[in-house]
This record gives structure tokens, sequence and C-alpha cells, in this order.
């Protein structure tokens, strides 16, 4: 049993990768055409820090990673409410503390300019330019379908070990999908983190990024809380 330090060191740690790991692929990989990794690519790294940290400290702490995950997981009946909040605290800190690299990482280039710095936003902060309706519903409805991935594939009754790649090929999917739409969000601490440093307004539309995907996790929660009952 680990203690509720080490759990939460453990999610400070996990999702420091993730947004260290995701949106480094896109601000400084992705920014390079030449390098060939496009979207695609930044799609992929984001699937490939869930995948790794989940092998790293999914027995330590469940590798939630995303205060939209800890509530998804509380709906569903999989985690205590109580400790809620420090997962999410953890969480947020260590994206910051993944920003904070990333951009000290980045701005030892010359001429460095922070602008979306991966940040998530609808309307001209959109990469394809679509307006708020179209973000909330593509972000709940994603997050939604995360969760459901999450708690299917941890289930006692799913195949024993391959959870982290059906998850990890998950976020991979969504990115593939929202990219052009949000810059893909589903996880609040992510979009929080590196909209503090962008040079845009996406700090003033971040309540987006925490609305939609905390809404859509604690709905698929409580669905397969439903579906995945089964009868004696």
């Amino acid at each position: 049993m680990y203690s509720i330090q080490q759990r939460l060191a453990a999610e400070f740690i996990g999702t420091f990768w993730l947004v260290l790991g995701g949106c480094g692929s896109a601000v400084l990989a992705a920014a390079f055409p030449q390098l060939g990794i496009g979207f695609v690519g930044v799609a992929l790294a984001f699937g490939l820090t869930v995948l790794t940290m989940a092998y790293a400290i999914g027995h330590i702490s469940g590798c939630h990673l995303n205060p939209a995950v800890t509530l998804g997981l509380v709906a569903g009946g999989r985690f205590p409410a109580k400790e809620l909040p420090s997962y999410w605290i953890a969480q947020v800190l260590g994206g910051i503390a993944g920003a904070a690299v990333l951009y000290l990482i980045a701005s030892g280039k010359a001429g460095f300019v922070a602008g979306g710095f991966a940040s998530n936003g609808f309307g001209e902060l959109s990469p394809g330019g679509y307006a708020l309706g179209a973000v909330l519903l593509a972000e709940a409805v994603l997050t939604a379908m995360f969760m459901l991935i999450i708690l299917g594939s941890t289930d006692q009754r799913a195949p024993a070990g391959l959870a982290p790649i059906a998850i990890g090929l998950g976020l991979t999917l969504i990115h593939l999908i929202s990219i052009p739409v949000s810059n893909t969000s589903v996880n609040p601490a992510r979009s929080l983190a590196v909209a503090l440093f962008a040079n845009t307004a996406a700090l003033q539309q971040v309540w987006v990024f925490w609305l939609a995907p905390l809404a859509g996790a604690a709905v698929a929660g409580l669905i397969y809380n439903w579906l995945g009952k089964a009868k004696a």
C-alpha cells in the first residue's frame, strides 16, 4: 500500500511528463516541418506519455494525470471522493511544472515567441476556427469516450496488463480527431498549464477546458457504473 504522499508525487511526475512530452512535441518538434512529425506525431506523443506513465506509476497512483479522469473515477465508484482535491492539486502543479520546463527549453532558441504554446481554444484560438459550441461538444464527448476506455480497460474482468495500450491509443485517436477543433484538451490540468505561458487569450478561454472535460468524464463514470454491472 502506497502512502498518499507517494501517490500524489506520482501524479505530479506523471502529469509533468504528459505536458512536457505531449505539448513539447507540439512546441519543439511540430514547429519544424522538416522533422516530419506533424499533428499525427503530436497525437502519438500524447498517447505515448500516458502509455509509458501507466506502466511506470499506474501501480502507485492509478496514473490519472487528469482532473477529469479523477472525477470520472469518483463518479464510477472507483476512487474515493475525499482524495479528489489532493489529486487535482498534484496534477495541476505537475502540469505547470512541465509547462515551465518546456518554456525554459523553448526560450533557449533565438527569436523565440511563445505564441499559442500548444494551448487550447475556440474561435480565433481554434486551429480550424471552430466555434465555442463545437469545441464544448467535442471536448465533452471525447472526454466521455476516453473515460469509458479507461473504465472498461481497467475493469477487473478485462484482459490483464493491456489497459495502458488501450488508453494510450485511445488518447492518440482523440488527438487525431480534435487537434483541428480545439487543439485537444480532454484534460483541464494540461490546458491550464500551457495557457499560463501562452502569448494569446488562451487563459481567458481555459474555463471551457475545465467545464467540458469534467462534465464528459462525470457522465461517463455514471454510465459505466451502470453499463459494467454484470447481473448475478
